[in-house]
């Protein structure tokens, strides 16, 4: 049971979480807003390519049971028709804010986004899903201590009744994305054609990297044809694939200094709305 103490002790922690400049006081007044900074606090949490970051040790760690079965259990509500894969980056990946992407491990957010979109979805109500986490923490109250984790109760619903999206349905069988494949027309771009990507705006969800905006590339694959992810991740009537081509960048003209060898290259997947002819 939690104290005022408690309670006050961690009002304090949320206070330390901040998510705006330091100069600036939380909801500025429109005129400290200058251009750099509109598009700097509209910027999708996602992409965080070329950001400073703390120096971090890579190593090959093994998932833990709770990653795998999150893992599995969105899987599943693909397969099932619940969201579409696009649909959970954004929901897991971006929606949540830059506090919570930048501060959660990653799996944690994979977490949050099942519980919201079922939620939103209405297969469970956020009342019962309370009741239903209440009851799991009094289940293991004082940690496992050698219990495995059981699903009670055990349930399994009525496949027939799920209402999976038109995605699903029309790609069994098939795979995505080669259901879509023939549907984008002749290809704007071949292999080796400069490019350069578009400077468009951004807000809400995007997979093309801030990095390379602006940037000249060459065309390495013409790879597949599916809808922009821009529209994909929100299901949207009536959207028309396009080419996804993955395009080569020189790191050194990429690079503001870089210092590494003149031969590097980097090279990402980019639709054809944010590419055009090099001049």
């Amino acid at each position: 049971m939690t104290t005022p103490l408690h309670r006050v002790a961690h009002l304090d922690l949320v206070a330390r979480l901040k998510s705006s400049y330091p100069e600036l006081p939380d909801a500025p007044t429109p005129d400290l807003i200058d251009h750099d900074r509109f598009s700097a606090y509209v910027k999708t949490p996602h992409d965080v390519g070329g950001e400073p970051d703390a120096p971090l040790e890579f190593e090959n760690k093994q998932y833990e049971t709770w990653e795998e079965n999150t893992y599995v259990m969105c899987e599943v509500l693909g397969w099932r028709g619940i969201w579409l894969s696009e649909e959970r980056r954004r929901i897991g990946n971006v929606d949540l804010g830059r506090t919570i992407y930048l501060g959660l491990p990653y799996y944690g957010r994979w977490l949050l986004a099942v519980a919201r979109i079922l939620v939103e979805k209405h297969h469970i109500g956020l009342s019962e899903l309370a009741e239903r986490m209440a009851e799991v923490n009094a289940r293991y109250a004082g940690g496992l201590q050698g219990k495995p984790l059981i699903a009670t109760p055990k349930f399994e619903g009525d496949p027939s009744k799920v209402k999976r999206n038109r995605h699903h349905t029309h790609a069994v069988g098939k795979g995505d994305p080669q259901v879509f494949a023939g549907q984008a027309g002749e290809p704007k771009f071949k292999v080796g054609d400069t490019v350069m990507v578009r400077e468009l705006p951004v807000l809400f969800y995007t997979r093309t990297q801030e990095y390379v905006r602006g940037a000249k590339g060459k065309i390495a694959v013409v790879s597949y044809e599916s809808p922009a992810a821009e529209d994909e991740t929100w299901d949207g009537p009536d959207q028309k694939p396009e080419w996804f081509y993955i395009v080569r960048f020189n790191l050194s003209e990429l690079w503001h200094g870089y210092t590494g060898p003149a031969k590097d290259t980097l090279q990402t997947e980019i639709p054809e709305r944010w590419l055009e002819a090099a001049g």
